[in-house]
């Protein structure tokens, strides 16, 4: 049997900042709002990717999309122009590409190959957002109120990667990438007055927001191999670090099933 190596790969971290205006976040319970009722305190805000399980097609849906130019190689097309695709691992589509590796393969090494990428983020973030709020009375409540902060960006990046040889094999090289999200909010200002809009009467409120977009890609160049060993554990590349997220970038696989993950309560 055969099955498909990573014969080189490259991982990413890319962020952006997609501000938000008067964000509708719902109300706040009515029986409890009135005239001289006043939101306090923030006590923590949350955000993830808006997905709608019931319709897959749904516009809100967060979805990422990848568009890669190759320099130095191309990818392999139909008569019509259409890039000729191969089913991945999860449905992903591996595209063929192509060069003249001779050059390098007189050498014994891999021909280098260059790209660059525009990422269009597009959907919806949901927010969570804790607060504290005095009722008329004086008396103190606690809150969680949701909204939906629309997305639109596009982030840019540059690549290099190493391509195997395309005529010492039975198959050409496939190549492959993708992308995974994690999302940081905080007040637009950071101040309770200037940022969060609260009729006391209706317990409406409205929310100025900046989210953070913190993106993991991953691009791969694969190439089938003969399976003969099986290795034990999961190979983890150290991505490139960029400052504005710091440490909070999303994985792009979930904990393997082992037992430094296994407890009494899954």
């Amino acid at each position: 049997m055969f099955v498909d190596k990573v014969y080189d790969s490259v991982t990413f971290n890319l962020q952006g900042l997609q501000p938000a205006s008067k964000v509708p976040f719902g109300t706040l319970p009515a029986s409890k709002c009135g005239p001289k009722s006043r939101i306090v305190r923030v006590l923590d805000i949350r955000a993830r990717k808006f997905f709608n399980p019931s319709n897959i097609n749904d516009p809100k849906n967060l979805s990422i999309t990848p568009k890669t130019t190759l320099s130095g190689a191309q990818f392999v097309t139909d008569e019509k122009g259409c890039p000729v695709t191969v089913p991945g691992p999860a449905g992903i589509l591996q595209y063929l590409i192509f060069t003249d590796t001779s050059e390098c393969d007189e050498i014994g090494e891999g021909t280098p190959i260059f790209g660059s990428q525009e990422i269009t983020i597009r959907g919806a973030v949901l927010v969570e957002i804790d607060v504290e709020f005095i009722d008329g009375s004086g008396h103190i409540h606690v809150a969680t109120l949701k909204g939906k902060v629309p997305v639109n960006q596009v982030l840019t990046n540059f690549f290099e990667l190493c391509m195997p040889s395309v005529f010492e094999g039975a198959f050409l090289p496939q190549f492959t990438e993708f992308c995974n999200a994690l999302f940081l909010a905080r007040l637009a200002t950071q101040s309770i007055q200037r940022d969060i809009q609260f009729n006391p009467v209706t317990g409406e409120v409205f929310v100025n927001l900046i989210v953070a977009l913190c993106l993991t890609c991953e691009k791969k160049i694969k190439v089938p191999v003969q399976l003969c060993v099986l290795s034990t554990g999961f190979c983890e590349q150290v991505p490139r670090v960029r400052p504005i997220c710091g440490d909070e970038f999303p994985p792009l696989f979930p904990p393997q099933v082992n037992e430094p993950f296994v407890n009494q309560d899954c």
